[in-house]
């Protein structure tokens, strides 16, 4: 069973930058494809983006694409995501995921989950 652990988040200006990592231990990340969703208060979690265990393939969600970007590091067995152009709207708790299969957008499809990191953008 495979646990990941988020960092990376904080207190950030519009048009700022931040990376997140999502580091696994109790497996080996490159056998599970890893989505990073997050979530707002009183709304639904979302996907983000992800990328999937041969690595081959991401995923970015529309709201997303050509500011954030997935990618992962094999021998640090970690997921990151960086993002850029951070807008107030990203604002929200994100969270890694994991699953043995390919990537879904569904939240609910995935079998293991961090605790999140707090990402505030300021206006």
């Amino acid at each position: 069973q495979v646990h990941l652990a988020e960092s990376g988040g904080g207190l950030v200006q519009a048009g700022g930058s931040l990376r997140l990592s999502c580091a696994a231990s109790g497996g080996t990340i490159s056998n599970y494809s890893t989505g990073w969703f997050r979530q707002a208060p009183g709304k639904e979690r979302e996907f983000v983006a992800g990328i999937s265990w041969s690595g081959g393939s991401t995923y970015g969600a529309d709201s997303v694409k050509g500011r954030f970007t997935i990618s992962r590091d094999n021998a640090e067995n970690t997921v990151y995501l960086q993002m850029n152009s951070l807008k107030p709207e990203d604002t929200a708790l994100y969270l890694c995921a994991a699953r043995s299969r390919g990537i879904l957008y569904q939240a609910a499809k995935y079998d293991y989950w961090g605790q999140g990191t707090q990402v505030t953008v300021s206006s």
